[in-house]
């Protein structure tokens, strides 16, 4: 269900901030159907979730705390076959069952892509060394490289793709709101060309206001909705024919115009049920936490290129928990107001 955004604290009494910068990364068939209702890149609780098994798998010994991770899509190459409007996914054979009948097809979507991660990181006094942060970035690109992100494989490099293939690099921040917003402006041109994924929670709440003027009944379902669509409207008007001067009615067709290039996204899961404690459902994957039921929540972003953000918050997701109201969501500090945005059709 599409959903409101809520406010979350920036991380407080760091040690050394710091951004993980993981470049160009080629991931293989990643999962490209990122909720019941979207298709496409994969959610971004994808990447939150690969943040947090990459803390795990460096341990607390690594003096490195994650906060946020931004994402830079750089190319995007669906597996699917084109028929016209419609698309179908490239789906494969599973082998046989034990007793030799065929086993049934699971539709699962997959795409290749090209990204880069950028981290929001905490990082220990011990690593306040050039040549200390070098060692972790290479040590980090080694975990990287074994790892799973969002169910596809991190793949080396393509040969004579780079003169001089990139590698993860760790930056610490400078001090100042202005200093440190030069700096990222710096860093962001690296990864170009690109799209950074942002949240516009903003239009969704706005495309609500200007239904329910028409339709006082109108949800944020409706919005979400109306949003996540190309919209064609028909105009008709009157103009002489050129060769009896009659009024003639003519039919124009024009597309409603968009903020930039957005689209519909899986922003994280709503509780469903109460907590179960751990082991008391059947089929859950890890029997030693607790277990909920979900489903998912929606909302709008937008594709933008990195090198027009201002600064590191309007680049960053963080994991958002609300206990009282079971949501669990991603959140992004994009604000508009700092951002010249173009209407185009």
């Amino acid at each position: 269900m599409p959903t409101e955004s809520t406010t979350q604290e920036a991380p407080a009494d760091a040690a050394l901030n710091a951004l993980l910068v993981l470049p160009r990364l080629r991931i293989q068939n990643a999962n490209a159907i990122s909720s019941p209702m979207t298709w496409g890149f994969p959610a971004i609780t994808a990447f939150t979730g690969f943040m947090n098994a990459l803390e795990r798998r460096l341990g607390p010994e690594a003096g490195v705390a994650f906060y946020g991770v931004g994402v830079i899509c750089h190319g995007f190459e669906p597996q699917v076959t084109h028929g016209g409007y419609t698309r179908s996914f490239h789906l494969t054979r599973n082998p046989v069952l034990q007793d030799g009948a065929t086993a049934a097809i699971v539709e699962e979507g997959r795409v290749h892509l090209d990204i880069t991660l950028v981290f929001e990181v905490d990082l220990a006094l011990s690593h306040s060394g050039e040549a200390d942060r070098a060692r972790l970035a290479a040590r980090i690109g080694e975990l990287v490289a074994g790892m799973r992100m969002a169910g596809g494989s991190v793949m080396p490099a393509l040969p004579g793709t780079f003169r001089s293939p990139p590698r993860p690099q760790l930056v610490l921040l400078e001090d100042g709101e202005e200093k440190r917003s030069s700096q990222f402006q710096r860093l962001s041109r690296r990864w170009l060309p690109g799209f950074a994924l942002v949240s516009r929670d903003d239009l969704l709440q706005a495309r609500l206001l200007e239904l329910q003027a028409v339709q006082p009944g109108a949800t944020l379902l409706d919005a979400w909705l109306d949003l996540s669509r190309l919209n064609h409207r028909a105009s008709c008007h009157q103009t002489p024919d050129e060769k009896t001067g009659e009024p003639l009615d003519t039919v124009e067709w024009s597309a409603d115009p968009r903020a930039g290039w957005t689209v519909p996204i899986p922003v994280g899961f709503a509780a469903l049920t109460a907590l179960h404690p751990p082991g008391t459902v059947a089929g859950a994957r890890d029997v030693r936490v607790p277990f909920q039921f979900v489903e998912s929540v929606y909302s709008i972003g937008q594709w933008i290129s990195p090198h027009r953000l201002r600064e590191v918050d309007a680049l960053m997701w963080r994991s958002a928990h609300d206990s009282a109201t079971g949501l669990y969501r991603c959140i992004n500090a994009f604000r508009p107001s700092s951002f010249p945005v173009s209407h185009t059709n």
